[in-house]
């Protein structure tokens, strides 16, 4: 299977069915203290298993959405049938490259083609001279987290209200992750 370029014409608005369950998460603490703040992250498990399937979000992952001015997107079809998917888009002002969707169908994981799409993801952000390559995950999805931090990529932040006014009591809360070109990470 090879990853070809998905023309925009084509693609846009295409559906991203992306789900995910987890056994585990990565608690987030946010405690104030006299001399600032103390954010532990600890991986934990969840109560009961974790599921995220498209059907609970208000906003479903699609490719070319407009707010993405400049996104050019990947993926693997076989007999007319997305399997895998990366798009990216330029955020210019600030000179680095976000990665919008990452997809990868249940039928082919593990096999290597997430790696092999964020390999290209790495290529053009070398090549265009970007100066970080960023994207979003969650807490609560511990084997996006887990492939990322194995792809280089490292925790650059969190965002503890973007998906409701609850993320950081119910275990999902934005990661945003970085992969730096120029500096090895651990």
């Amino acid at each position: 299977m090879n990853i070809q370029k998905l023309d925009k014409k084509d693609w846009k608005g295409t559906p991203l069915p992306v789900s995910y369950t987890s056994e585990y998460y990565y608690d987030i603490s946010v405690d104030k203290e006299e001399e600032g703040f103390n954010i532990p992250i600890k991986k934990k498990k969840f109560d009961k298993l974790f599921t995220h399937v498209p059907e609970d979000g208000a906003y479903p992952d699609k490719l070319y959405e407009d707010w993405w001015e400049e996104a050019e997107a990947y993926g693997i079809v076989e007999n007319g049938e997305l399997l895998a998917a990366i798009e990216v888009n330029p955020e210019e002002w600030s000179n680095r490259l976000l990665i919008t969707e990452l997809f990868v169908d249940e039928k082919i994981r593990g096999k290597g083609y997430g790696k092999q799409l964020i390999d290209l993801a790495k290529e053009i952000t070398v090549k265009q001279g970007y100066r970080v390559l960023m994207l979003e995950t969650q807490s609560s999805n511990v084997n996006a987290v887990d492939f990322y931090l194995h792809q280089g990529f490292t925790l650059i932040g969190f965002d503890s209200c973007c998906y409701t006014n609850t993320d950081l009591q119910r275990k999902e809360v934005r990661f945003n992750m970085g992969w730096f070109p120029n500096i090895e990470t651990e």
